[in-house]
C-alpha cells in the first residue's frame, strides 16, 4: 500500500520526509561533521538531540532513502549511517537555507562562516563538496575531488572560534 500524501507538491512531500524538527539537523551533522556512528550523532549535536528522537530519525530518514545504514566492520555493535545520492542532493538545499539564515536571523559568526562561505562558492563549490561526499559515502567507484571542500569549511570555523575567543579574551581584559 502506498502512503497517504497531503497532496502532490513538492514541496509538501519534501516537507513530509524533511519537515520536523530533527531530520535536517541530522543530515547537517552528517553532512558537514562527517558523523556516521550514532554516539557521534547524539554527542557532538550542538542542540542536544535525546537518543529516542535521534534513533527515530535515523530509522525514518533510512526508510525514506535519505541515508543508509550498514554494520560497522570494526565493531559488531555498531552502525555505519552514510548519505546515499537523495542525501547528498540535499546540499544546495542547506547551502539556501544557511545563506538565508545568515541573511535574516541572529546567527553566531563562527556558525555561520560554512553558510557564507557556500553562498560566495555558489554552486560549482557546491558540486565540489557534492563529489567529495561521494566519495565518502558512497564508496571506492565515486573518485575524491583534489579539494576538499569539508576541510576548507572546517578551517574557516576553527579560525572564526579563534579570532571570537580571543574577542572575548581582549573584552574581559
Amino acid at each position: 500500500m502506498e502512503d497517504a500524501h497531503r497532496s502532490g507538491c513538492p514541496i509538501n512531500l519534501t516537507l513530509e520526509v524533511l519537515g520536523d524538527k530533527w531530520s535536517l539537523i541530522v543530515v547537517r551533522d552528517m553532512m558537514f561533521g562527517n558523523r556516521r556512528h550514532f554516539r557521534e550523532l547524539l554527542t557532538l549535536n550542538e542542540e542536544g538531540i535525546a537518543s529516542n528522537i535521534l534513533a527515530d530519525r535515523l530509522k525514518r530518514l533510512t526508510a525514506q532513502g535519505v541515508i543508509s545504514k550498514r554494520d560497522d566492520p570494526s565493531h559488531k555493535q555498531k552502525a555505519i549511517y552514510s548519505l546515499t545520492e537523495k542525501g547528498i542532493e540535499l546540499l544546495p538545499v542547506f547551502a539556501m537555507i544557511g545563506a538565508w539564515g545568515s541573511r535574516w536571523l541572529p546567527v553566531t559568526m563562527s556558525l555561520s562562516i560554512r553558510a557564507r562561505l557556500l553562498d560566495e562558492g555558489g554552486p560549482r563549490m557546491w558540486d565540489d563538496f557534492m563529489a567529495e561526499l561521494r566519495a565518502e559515502h558512497l564508496g571506492p567507484a565515486h573518485q575524491p575531488p583534489a579539494r576538499s571542500v569539508r576541510m576548507e569549511l572546517y578551517e574557516a570555523f576553527r579560525a572564526m572560534m579563534e579570532r571570537e575567543a580571543g574577542d572575548a579574551k581582549a573584552a574581559a581584559e
